[in-house]
């Protein structure tokens, strides 16, 4: 997995290179952990909003920003980008203030107004902790587990399996998902007699 975002990391990859008259094709899912989470669950304006084809992030930043989106800056779509993510990596409002550099205060408003605007993915959150302290895991939406012994514990570790328990059925579907594809990009392979092949997986990424 080299990186795209810095300079060093573009130029390491420069130096992978396909064979005479052949391409490295890359081929990704675009925002698949969000579009998982409005599957899951089944909020009304994240669901529209991927059916509309919009640039989510954007369409996070013009609700809690309260502006049209025509008026969200680089900066609002970061911030929105930031929460978008955090959120379902379970970031609160601590984090969240570390990682925008804004106030405590500020953060939790953000926050508050993001389930505010997503009240279908509130309820996922705390439907899945319930399920979670419940049964003692949680599941994809292909029914793959993960079993989460210190969900009833106490302080910081049952803090860290709530947070689990609320990612990991949308990193697990994506994980899921990805090794479904290799399997239908394989047999498409060999069903069209390509000379192509899969050289590597990294997350939501075949190349």
């Amino acid at each position: 997995n080299i990186p795209i975002k810095t300079t060093e990391g573009r130029k390491i990859r420069e130096s992978f290179i396909a064979t005479e008259h052949s391409f490295i094709v890359s081929a990704d899912y675009s925002q698949i952990e969000l579009r998982i989470m409005a599957h899951l669950s089944n909020d009304d304006s994240l669901v529209e909003a991927f059916k509309n084809g919009e640039d989510i992030h954007r369409h996070t930043a013009s609700e809690l920003y309260g502006i049209p989106l025509s008026d969200v800056t680089a900066e609002y779509r970061r911030h929105a980008k930031t929460i978008n993510f955090g959120l379902i990596y379970g970031m609160g409002s601590y984090g969240l203030a570390k990682q925008l550099n804004i106030e405590l205060g500020d953060a939790k408003l953000f926050i508050d107004r993001y389930f505010d605007r997503y009240p279908g993915v509130k309820h996922y959150m705390d439907a899945t902790r319930l399920h979670a302290m419940e049964y003692g895991y949680v599941e994809t939406v292909f029914g793959r587990r993960l079993y989460l012994p210190q969900i009833n514990g106490k302080g910081a570790q049952k803090k860290a399996a709530e947070r689990e328990a609320i990612n990991a059925p949308m990193q697990g579907t994506a994980a899921d998902l990805i090794k479904l594809a290799m399997i239908k990009v394989y047999h498409w392979l060999v069903t069209q007699k390509m000379s192509s092949r899969i050289i590597m997986q990294v997350h939501d990424e075949l190349v």
